[in-house]
């Protein structure tokens, strides 16, 4: 996996059954910062799964894309494309 993209991230609360989008560049590192309770936003609905990611070439176009799953039309594209994927 190249540092030099970034990536949009849906992780979902292994807890809770929460939804959380967002981006960076390393999917992997991120999710550990997570689990391992980093963030006070998220602390609450640890364990974290990866439940889908797409990679783009810069940073603008992932948040783009992050901003666009937030959204009502998001939110619905992301249940699409989840059952596609995961069945869930």
């Amino acid at each position: 996996m190249g540092h030099d993209r970034c990536h949009v991230y849906v992780l979902r609360s292994r807890r809770t059954g929460r939804r959380y989008v967002g981006s960076c560049q390393d999917v992997e590192a991120r999710l550990r910062e997570y689990n391992g309770g980093q963030s006070k936003s998220t602390r609450h609905a640890v364990p974290w799964e990866l439940v889908h990611s797409e990679s783009f070439g810069s940073r603008s176009e992932a948040m783009r894309q992050e901003r666009f799953y937030k959204t009502g039309k998001g939110r619905d594209r992301l249940d699409v494309i989840l059952r596609q994927t995961h069945g869930v």
